[in-house]
């Protein structure tokens, strides 16, 4: 047994060695020192369609602060679930070009804020002697389609604050430890599942990670094949028998400030004239770790009549080698707009496959439903590591699966759109049905929150990061 000695006991020895006089003789401890920042904030508009969160940082301890140390969180309410952002610094004392911003998803959404802005400083920045500031930072953002701002509900948004003055709905980080502010509840910066903790992987180079932001002219662009992915036009499964894989209906266009891929299924109600449309990696490549992609699901069709059993997906999967073969793999989000699969309405799936024998049908795997329309953009991510697998859906845990269907080989990934039956309708007017992909992003081996995702492609765009493939081959 391990034993520990007092305190008083070690005091008390301490003394019987150098007696009262020698613990009177002992020096004084030298004052330790210390190091803090507070931050200041004034608005510099009330309204139109841009915020402006104009902030000083201030060295409040009594040695110098580098301000590549310092992280600083402004908190606000997204004005729509697909809303994306712009930062900007019109101005600052320290130069624009030696302040960063990038934003992240809160983990617990609260009334107020399910965002944040994250100021950061190159090493260009500089340091704050004790007592100093570091003068105007004049920052602004926007949405990415320039929609007009709605702050009256955003944590951090002071109406009222026309002059500098300190202000604790904005926290900062000093060396990763919390040291001025209040973040939203639950949301606390730099505790030990913060999802912006410094230690988090970054943006381009940080980590072995596949990105792309789709930025291509058509389906047969020659960087669509350079960086790695097939457009789908052999036969096959799955869809409806007679159908075809049409690669020119994957389409490209911008969105939001985004570039925005857009694969399109059509049909007229028969297999001869069903276009369906997927988009793979060519490799099986890519297993533990994060995916994610943000996507935009559809109710309705863009034109023509209703009702087609449809299935909009987001997945990864390698190759069934043999009936109820053990080394399978397959982790999938599925829409189904109008139900179908024995459902009548809307739901969203994410299934994890062990095996399954296609002829009789019978199938092996897990999954978790959601009843109602996904109608719209949605950040999708997965998360595999040696214990468990989790699906997230707009930064909320949507289901947590075992670890018996945990990968055993190399997956790819995938995005495709085809029709399960035409839902009972008999209509042979054509109807055109469209799911879009913003991005897509595996980081290897390392479980990142959504949170953490979204500040990783923020971190890419930001850098003017297109594209990133540094996931090496199976």
């Amino acid at each position: 047994m391990r034993r520990t000695t007092p305190v008083r006991s070690v005091t008390c020895a301490l003394a019987a060695v150098l007696g009262a006089a020698g613990l009177l003789a002992l020096p004084p401890a030298a004052g330790a020192a210390t190091s803090a920042v507070a931050v200041q904030y004034h608005t510099g508009s009330t309204g139109s369609d841009q915020a402006e969160p104009w902030l000083k940082v201030r060295n409040t301890g009594d040695t110098a602060v580098s301000l590549s140390a310092v992280k600083v969180r402004y908190y606000f309410k997204a004005d729509s679930a697909g809303a994306s952002y712009r930062f900007a610094c019109s101005w600052a004392v320290r130069g624009c070009a030696d302040v960063t911003g990038t934003f992240g998803t809160l983990a617990h959404p609260t009334a107020n804020a399910d965002r944040y802005l994250e100021i950061g400083f190159t090493s260009g920045a500089g340091t704050l002697a004790a007592g100093a500031d570091s003068g105007d930072l004049q920052l602004r953002f926007h949405r990415s389609d320039w929609q007009p701002l709605n702050q009256s509900d955003d944590y951090s948004f002071g109406a009222g604050q026309t002059s500098y003055a300190n202000w604790s709905r904005v926290t900062a980080r000093l060396g990763g430890a919390t040291v001025w502010g209040t973040a939203p509840e639950g949301n606390d910066p730099g505790g030990p599942t913060d999802p912006g903790d410094p230690g988090n992987p970054g943006g381009p180079g940080a980590g072995t990670a596949l990105f792309d932001d789709f930025a291509y002219t058509a389906y047969n662009d020659p960087k669509i094949s350079a960086h790695g992915w097939s457009v789908r036009s052999n036969a096959g499964g799955p869809g409806i028998p007679g159908a075809t894989w049409a690669p020119q209906n994957v389409t490209f266009s911008s969105s939001g400030g985004n570039s925005v891929m857009n694969l399109e299924t059509s049909t007229a109600g028969s297999g001869a004239n069903t276009e369906q449309t997927e988009i793979l990696t060519k490799s099986l490549k890519f297993r533990n770790g994060t995916y994610a992609a943000r996507v935009r699901f559809s109710d309705a069709p863009r034109s023509g009549p209703d009702g087609d059993h449809l299935v909009q997906t987001f997945f990864t999967i390698n190759d069934l080698k043999a009936p109820m073969a053990d080394d399978y793999s397959e982790y999938d989000f599925e829409y189904l707009p109008n139900g179908g699969w024995g459902e009548s309405s809307n739901i969203l799936y994410t299934t994890s496959w062990e095996t399954y024998n296609p002829d009789p049908w019978q199938a092996v795997n897990q999954h978790t439903e959601g009843r109602r329309s996904y109608d719209g953009w949605h950040d999708l991510v997965l998360t595999l590591d040696d214990s468990t697998i989790r699906y997230y859906v707009d930064g909320q845990l949507f289901g947590t699966h075992d670890a018996q269907y945990l990968p055993e080989r190399p997956m790819s990934i995938n995005f495709n759109q085809w029709l399960i039956d035409f839902g009972g309708q008999s209509s042979t007017s054509p109807r055109v049905y469209d799911e879009k992909i913003d991005y897509v992003l595996h980081v290897k081996d390392q479980v990142l929150t959504p949170a953490q995702v979204a500040a990783k492609v923020s971190a890419y765009r930001a850098a003017g990061t297109t594209f990133e493939d540094t996931v090496p081959g199976a």
